[in-house]
C-alpha cells in the first residue's frame, strides 16, 4: 500500500524514556508513564522535520518491547542554585512504531504559498533516513532517542495476544495558539486504552478531550521582511557585509 504523501512511519528507541505529567516537573521526583504521551511523540517528529505551514498529528503508536522501569537517584539541578538527590523512575529499553501525517496549519495563511504537500513529504523522508533534523528525545533531555523509517505494524510486538489495557486519566497534549487559533494555552488529557500493542490516539479537537485553560498566550507572526527574507534579498544583505568586512564599503 502507498504511503499518503503527508504521512510517515518510523521506529522510536532509546535505552531510557522519562514521559511524565508537567505537573510533576516541578517538584524532585519524577515518575514515568508507561506510555508515550501525545506530546512526547510529537516532540520527536517535530526534531525529524518541522515547518509552522504545517501541524503534526500522531494517529497510533505500537509498543513492541515490554513494559519495564527502572529507579534511579540523581541531582537535578535547582532554579535556585545547588541541587537535590532525587528519585527518578524510567522506563528501560524502549521501542515503538509510530503512524503520523502533517495538516496544513490554516491559522498562518501568511505561509500559504509553501503549503506544498509532495515537498515536504519528500523532505521529511529523507530527513528520517538520517535520523532526523535535531537530538531526539524520549520525554526529557536525559534519555537520548533514535529514529528509523519502519512499516507501522511489521514485526512482533510482545503484546500482540492482549487485548486490552486501560491506562485511566493522562496527559495528552498542550494547544498552542499557532495551531488552536486562540489566545490561549491549553492542555489536554484523555484515557488512553491499548488494544493488541496499538494505541490509537484521539485528535487534538476531539470533543472526548478534557480541556484546562493555562494562560494568555499570542502567536509568534511569519513574514517575509518580519523575520525571514526572500534569497535575493539575502544575497544583498550577505554581499553588502562582506563588502563593509574589506573595507570596500
Amino acid at each position: 500500500m502507498d504511503t499518503p504523501k503527508n504521512s510517515i512511519q518510523f521506529k522510536l528507541w532509546g535505552r531510557y524514556a522519562l514521559f511524565t505529567d508537567p505537573i510533576t516537573k516541578m517538584g524532585g521526583e519524577r515518575c514515568s508513564y508507561h506510555i508515550p504521551t501525545y506530546e512526547a511523540l510529537k516532540g520527536v517528529v517535530k526534531s525529524i522535520y518541522w515547518k509552522p505551514t504545517l501541524i503534526w498529528h500522531i494517529d497510533k503508536i505500537r509498543i513492541m518491547k515490554p513494559i519495564r522501569t527502572q529507579t534511579k537517584g540523581t541531582k537535578p539541578l535547582k532554579i535556585s542554585g545547588g541541587n537535590d538527590l532525587a528519585i527518578y523512575t524510567y522506563l528501560v529499553d524502549v521501542e515503538y512504531q509510530v503512524l503520523a501525517h502533517f495538516e496544513w496549519n490554516m491559522h498562518r495563511p501568511e505561509l500559504i504559498n509553501d503549503r506544498i504537500d509532495g515537498k515536504h513529504f519528500q523532505i521529511a523522508q529523507r530527513t528520517l533516513l538520517r535520523g532526523g533534523r535535531q537530538d531526539i528525545f524520549l520525554g526529557t533531555r536525559d534519555c537520548q532517542g533514535y529514529v528509523g523509517p519502519c512499516q507501522f505494524g511489521e514485526g512482533q510486538s510482545y503484546y500482540d495476544n492482549v487485548d486490552e489495557i486501560a491506562y485511566g486519566l493522562m496527559f495528552h497534549s498542550f494547544g498552542y495558539p499557532d495551531e488552536t487559533g486562540n489566545n490561549m494555552l491549553v492542555t489536554r488529557f484523555w484515557r488512553p486504552v491499548m488494544k493488541k500493542g496499538v494505541i490509537d490516539f484521539t485528535r487534538t479537537d476531539d470533543r472526548t478531550n478534557i480541556i484546562k485553560e493555562v494562560r494568555s498566550m499570542t502567536t509568534k507572526k511569519f513574514g517575509e521582511c518580519i523575520n525571514f527574507q526572500k534569497v535575493e534579498n539575502e544575497y544583498e544583505i550577505i554581499t553588502m557585509h562582506i563588502g563593509r568586512e574589506d573595507g570596500k564599503l
